[in-house]
């Protein structure tokens, strides 16, 4: 029998689903059966599988010790780099200028240093985060970034934050600016390109339409061109939507893919540069929200900015060589 007390941290989530992150080794199928039959309790009554946790309740559970693992005192993430570039901090988030060729996430081919494995290791040195002291939370990254992409990615320190923020997120109160360097000049130097993307799963890879097709979503990618050079033109970007490689794609389907970009551009128009990852930059973003943020309504209207692209940079100095993005 173990006795779990809900913390702010836990407050909030529906019952399996704290049940699934504070005892991993349970299957599901046993902890819904030990739920339906009081082996699993919150406040000495029988639960719900979807209610709600208060702060300050009690779940007991009745179930075999083998179950709860002990704490694993050493962690994963104390292997990961301590490199990690700091837009802005303060006692609820993290904005993290990532570099390109990090993963948000770990995949398959990397577990141990990513952009999280940091933030999870840099919280755990400074003693804003202790694994043994959350029952199911750890440090979290609200927006993710592909790994030959660089850019801000805001993390979450508690669990609070990161609920406020992942809705934001999804009801489009972040407002994120790119900037990337096209192939060719737009004849209209400002505008909104507008389309229908599908993504094939299985290639990780989107195709624009210019019409709606059947299964497609609609895009919508803002653009303003900052400075235009020979044949490459700079240009700072919003997304008033938020698809899969939204950018590449959509300046690749009207002719002007993005320098460096292999997958959705010409390798052929690459290669002979030198250049071999996209030059795509999450350069700012701006909190706008239009509805309570709670305990983070002090960042409305805030905009943050890394401190340098490099290309950008290079761009308008006339220097654009030898492939380096930031």
């Amino acid at each position: 029998m173990k006795t779990f007390t809900i913390s702010k941290n836990d407050a909030g989530q529906r019952l399996d689903k704290f049940i699934t992150k504070a005892v991993p080794a349970l299957p599901k199928s046993l902890m819904y059966k030990y739920i339906r039959t009081k082996r699993i309790k919150v406040n000495s009554k029988k639960g719900d599988i979807a209610q709600k946790l208060a702060e300050n309740d009690i779940i007991d559970m009745y179930i075999n010790d083998e179950f709860f693992a002990p704490a694993d005192e050493k962690y994963d993430f104390l292997s990961a780099s301590k490199n990690l570039d700091i837009v802005y901090e303060d006692e609820n988030i993290l904005l993290l200028d990532k570099k390109v060729g990090l993963l948000s996430h770990p995949d398959e081919n990397e577990y141990n240093d990513t952009l999280i494995t940091r933030v999870k290791r840099y919280l755990y040195e400074k003693g804003e985060y202790d694994p043994k002291d959350e029952n199911s939370f750890s440090p979290a990254l609200v927006n993710r970034i592909d790994r030959n992409t660089g850019g801000i990615v805001i993390a979450a320190k508690n669990a609070e934050s990161l609920r406020i923020l992942n809705q934001k997120l999804k009801d489009r109160e972040i407002e994120k600016y790119y900037l990337c360097v096209i192939h060719g000049t737009l004849r209209k130097k400002s505008g909104i390109l507008s389309g229908w993307l599908i993504k094939d799963e299985k290639k990780n890879k989107v195709e624009v339409f210019a019409e709606e097709r059947p299964g497609a979503k609609q895009i919508k990618t803002k653009y303003s061109v900052l400075a235009e050079s020979g044949n490459f033109s700079l240009v700072e970007i919003e997304l008033l939507t938020g698809r899969t490689h939204q950018i590449r794609a959509h300046f690749a389907s009207i002719g002007h893919p993005l320098l460096g970009d292999g997958k959705y551009g010409t390798n052929a128009l690459n290669k002979p540069l030198g250049y071999k990852k996209q030059f795509l930059y999450s350069y700012r973003l701006k909190f706008s929200f239009t509805t309570d943020a709670g305990i983070l309504e002090y960042l409305n209207g805030k905009s943050f900015e890394v401190a340098e692209v490099r290309f950008r940079r290079d761009f308008l100095n006339g220097s654009l060589t030898g492939g380096e993005i930031n």
